[in-house]
């Protein structure tokens, strides 16, 4: 079982990552590039492990406990001594495919190094390494805190071993897991979710009918708990645009290709709740 968990990345994600590990137990080395990124990370699971706590689903002496098993670190080398690193960086391959040649030499031989990416292909970033067996998707949904699922992918080369490693891990900090055995670019559920987006921004924007009323078609008409303009909002717009974009790279189909819209909102700043605006209006 993994003792010492690293996430790379303190955005919102990776500091979500770090926040159920170290609830779980784990010793956390949290790592960003500049000391201002990994304050705003802390900042943000002290202020959860709060409101947890004022629910009642966490003790202050729990919480505490939690964040004292966080470490954090802007030296790369930090992570050297991980049983699983988890990299949470920028949704752009050759970002990741650098972070990982990086990862290949420092971190030590056996450790599982995962990524969370939500639709560029494992295979393509365990290629850059020398151990493409040890390299394994681990796609947590965000808020992570608050959502059950986690997507394990398999890349080309990723061993049983490496896998059971992946599910051990997110089943330890509470996730219900599903296996992708082929790295198709989204996966399951970004290729899901980036075709419904795609198509409701469509209609959207073409006016055939206002975000509300397309959002309340998916709730009460297919069960959906969010429709599919107010999950964009919820996830980052700029987020599902980056999405789209890797998968219709990958695959050409137009079903995944971003109207333009989404291009316009993200130069615009509009990229959901966390700007307070998107599809929808948000108070900051």
């Amino acid at each position: 079982m993994a003792k010492q968990i690293a996430v790379v990345g303190a955005g919102l994600m990776g500091s979500g990552i770090a926040q159920v590990s170290a609830q779980a137990g784990y010793q956390v080395v949290l790592r960003d590039v500049t000391d201002a990124a990994l304050e705003r990370g802390l900042a943000g699971i002290r202020s959860s492990y709060e409101r947890f706590t004022a629910k009642g689903k966490l003790t202050a002496a729990e919480a505490e406990a939690a964040l004292a098993r966080i470490t954090t670190s802007t030296d790369l080398d930090a992570v050297a001594d991980a049983d699983l690193v988890v990299e949470a960086v920028f949704e752009q391959l050759e970002v990741k495919q650098e972070l990982f040649r990086a990862l290949d030499r420092i971190v030590r031989p056996g450790a599982v190094l995962a990524t969370n990416t939500s639709a560029i292909p494992i295979t393509r970033i365990a290629a850059v390494t020398e151990r493409p067996e040890s390299v394994v998707g681990v796609h947590f949904f965000s808020p992570v805190p608050m959502m059950q699922l986690c997507e394990l992918v398999r890349g080309y080369k990723t061993s049983d071993e490496t896998l059971a490693a992946a599910r051990e891990f997110a089943e330890g900090v509470g996730k219900t897991c599903v296996v992708v055995n082929r790295d198709v670019a989204g996966f399951v559920t970004t290729r899901l979710i980036s075709a419904l987006v795609v198509e409701a921004v469509k209609l959207y924007e073409s006016g055939v009918a206002s975000a509300e009323d397309i959002d309340t078609a998916c709730r009460l008409g297919f069960g959906h708990a969010m429709g599919p303009l107010a999950t964009a909002d919820l996830t980052g717009v700029d987020i599902l645009l980056h999405a789209a974009r890797n998968i219709y790279d990958e695959t050409q189909d137009e079903k995944f290709a971003p109207p333009e819209i989404m291009a316009r909102m993200v130069t615009a700043g509009d990229l959901g709740r966390k700007s307070g605006q998107g599809f929808y209006s948000y108070e900051k």
